[in-house]
């Protein structure tokens, strides 16, 4: 009898421990993903399809300033992807070790899914007849565009104001930086964030003229209606990449290395890269970028690489303490 029951314990365990693996070794179903601050209509949509596919999983998003969030992730924010507007952000998460130094290599087109640029948003019938980049200088002419010390969207503003007039200027750089302060010193006020501008222009109707991504500028006509506000195109912007990446410090503690190269990967299919377009970006799959072609006007880009001899350079020249920005931002 004792011997039936030593045999009979000597089986169980072996057999719960069986039945209990499946559940052990359960796949996480939880991501989050930190994203910059005017994201949050495309991601709910690209969320929504990418859990079609993948029933069960969650989605969470964060939605900040690109380098808020960064800061806030080397602090604690435990994000699995980011999905920013600037890769300055992404290489400093990879110098606190928080993702690969190679993550540019991970995903196709230096892990941008899609690019915009900045654009302006003014009132119904353009009042100022603000057509160009010069126009943001005039003395009746106040922009509204988030705190370049925050904002990735707003160093965009920064770096394609910058472009045009080292062009209108040919290289001047005394009459470049009497521009770039002239545009500063007519913003009614600085926000966080490219949310907190919109909000500040179209439902407070501050200022004259919101500069932006042309992504946003689409969103808001749709939202406010054409007789409320209309997009303007300048004459020409700078390429905002939109980088994406696996922050790999956190995704291998939660265990979301794989689903969280699914997500991102998902951003580059047919279906992500449509409703990217659905939402106003430009898309890098041709066939997309076909179909949405007749609602995206033509606008000659710049490049970083080109214009700035890359961001590694314009962190050195421009952002860094004491560089361009500090001297012409001042502390404003």
């Amino acid at each position: 009898m004792n011997r039936l029951l030593i045999l009979g314990t000597a089986l169980i365990a072996p057999l719960a421990a069986l039945f209990a693996t499946p559940a052990l070794a359960q796949s996480p179903t939880k991501l989050l993903n930190a994203s910059y601050d005017v994201s949050r209509e495309l991601f709910v949509a690209e969320n929504e399809a990418f859990i079609k596919s993948h029933p069960g999983v969650t989605i969470d998003q964060s939605h900040a300033g690109t380098s808020k969030q960064a800061r806030s992730i080397a602090e604690g924010l435990e994000a699995d992807v980011v999905t920013f507007n600037q890769s300055t952000d992404i290489d400093f998460l990879a110098k606190q070790g928080f993702v690969a130094k190679d993550w540019t290599k991970a995903f196709p087109n230096n892990a941008s899914p899609f690019y915009s640029f900045p654009s302006f948003l003014v009132r119904a019938g353009n009042p100022k007849n603000i057509k160009d980049w010069g126009d943001l200088a005039r003395a009746d002419v106040h922009a509204v565009f988030p705190n370049p010390k925050t904002s990735g969207n707003a160093r965009y503003t920064y770096l394609a104001a910058y472009a045009w007039a080292k062009e209108a200027y040919k290289g001047d750089e005394e009459k470049i930086d009497a521009y770039i302060t002239k545009i500063f010193d007519n913003v009614p006020v600085f926000d966080t964030g490219g949310r907190a501008s919109t909000t500040t222009f179209v439902e407070r109707e501050t200022g004259d003229v919101l500069i932006t991504f042309e992504a946003e500028t689409r969103g808001i006509v749709k939202q406010y209606g054409a007789d409320k506000v209309q997009s303007v195109i300048p004459s020409v912007s700078l390429l905002a990449e939109f980088p994406v990446a696996v922050v790999d410090k956190v995704a291998k503690k939660h265990g979301t290395e794989a689903l969280a190269k699914s997500y991102l990967d998902f951003l580059y299919t047919e279906e992500g890269q449509r409703i990217a377009a659905q939402f106003g970006h430009r898309v890098q799959n041709e066939k997309v970028a076909g179909e949405f072609k007749d609602q995206f006007p033509a606008i000659r880009l710049v490049k970083v690489d080109d214009v700035f001899g890359g961001w590694d350079k314009i962190q050195k020249d421009h952002f860094a303490s004491g560089g361009t920005l500090d001297k012409l931002y001042g502390s404003r």
